[in-house]
């Protein structure tokens, strides 16, 4: 059904019922029950390309993630929740999100490129940032709205919001630390992306401040999921000296580092400590039981999507504009994987 056709049932003009249909206030509150009425029965639905055109806005807002290896195999865990807080948010305003997946094969910067030329998005939210990452400086030339869920050494005034890895790193070393370990490792990503080198350099400081040197073939370097937890533990093992303890930077490595210890005969949390970073419900079921940290994902969406619309002149008067540039906290969640003695 067309607004016409609509219009004509309803014996209203087509400008009365378009009004209606976007809020206007110069429609009476009964027609617009009528209206509303009627296009829910008849089932009506806008026509949204020719909505776009006529107000130069698509109502969408995309989701920029790199489908990597890891997000393949282990991303549903993490993005799902930011995406239903995300969406809870442009659910107040009849917003629609799309996740834009850019493949291994393409440049990101690329990809953002043919996304922003096709128009087909209001705003931006880019993940998997970069140390120095020119989707950053692609956008704000353009003067195209986004939040970036990352931090980057890219410069400019933008929003963003990143996860707390350097209290990870520092609670992790400190409790290793106090439970008398010295020979501590951490695991990293292979990738450039930034969250990778703050996770070290926080793990660095936090060696040094608890009097403990910094030993670089304790810097284990894979994909950020069980395969590379199941190559990093075969590495720490080929160890002259082996760690006595190591930290990883995403939870899922803690799968395949289980089994390839428990294969050499060696128990995380009695023969070497185990801290991932964030709880999950496969981190709940692994014996022992692996010490992380927690977070709401869904809240840190909520953050992101009212972060992104407060930059957006159509929602300045919901969402006050603020600079924000938030570090987004975890807590610490011990479990039974860095309890064994020394």
């Amino acid at each position: 059904m067309s607004i016409r056709d609509l219009a004509r049932h309803l014996d209203i003009s087509i400008g009365t019922v378009s009004r209606a249909l976007n809020g206007k206030a110069d429609v009476n509150q009964e027609t617009r029950e009528r209206v509303l009425e009627a296009a829910k029965r008849l089932g009506y639905v806008p026509n949204q390309s020719g909505r776009s055109l006529r107000q130069g806005t698509t109502n969408t807002i995309g989701f920029m993630i790199e489908s990597t290896i890891e997000t393949v195999d282990t991303g549903g865990s993490f993005f799902m929740p930011v995406f239903e807080g995300v969406q809870s948010v442009f659910r107040r305003h009849h917003l629609d999100l799309v996740a834009l997946l850019c493949g291994t094969d393409e440049e990101p910067a690329a990809y953002l490129n043919r996304v922003v030329a096709r128009r087909f998005v209001d705003g931006l939210i880019i993940s998997a940032t970069t140390r120095h990452d020119p989707r950053i400086d692609f956008l704000l030339e353009r003067k195209i709205p986004f939040i970036t869920l990352g931090r980057s050494e890219t410069t400019g005034d933008y929003p963003w919001i990143d996860l707390d890895f350097e209290g990870v790193a520092t609670a992790a070393v400190e409790r290793l630390a106090g439970l008398g370990h010295s020979r501590i490792a951490i695991a990293v990503p292979a990738s450039d992306i930034n969250l990778g080198y703050i996770f070290l350099d926080a793990y660095k400081q936090a060696l040094a401040a608890n009097g403990i040197a910094f030993n670089p073939d304790y810097v284990f370097r894979s994909y950020a999921n069980e395969e590379g937890g199941y190559q990093i533990a075969g590495a720490v093992l080929a160890q002259r000296q082996t760690p006595t303890a190591i930290i990883l930077v995403n939870e899922n490595m803690a799968l395949g580092l289980y089994r390839r210890f428990y294969e050499s005969d060696i128990h995380p949390g009695r023969n070497i400590a185990v801290i991932g970073f964030r709880e999950s419900i496969q981190s709940r079921f692994l014996s022992p039981t692996l010490t992380c940290f927690r977070i709401s994902l869904r809240d840190l969406g909520i953050k992101l999507a009212e972060s992104l619309l407060s930059t957006m002149p159509a929602y300045e008067e919901h969402y006050p504009h603020e600079k924000v540039e938030l570090i987004w906290p975890l807590e610490l969640v011990p479990g039974e994987s860095d309890q064994g003695e020394l």
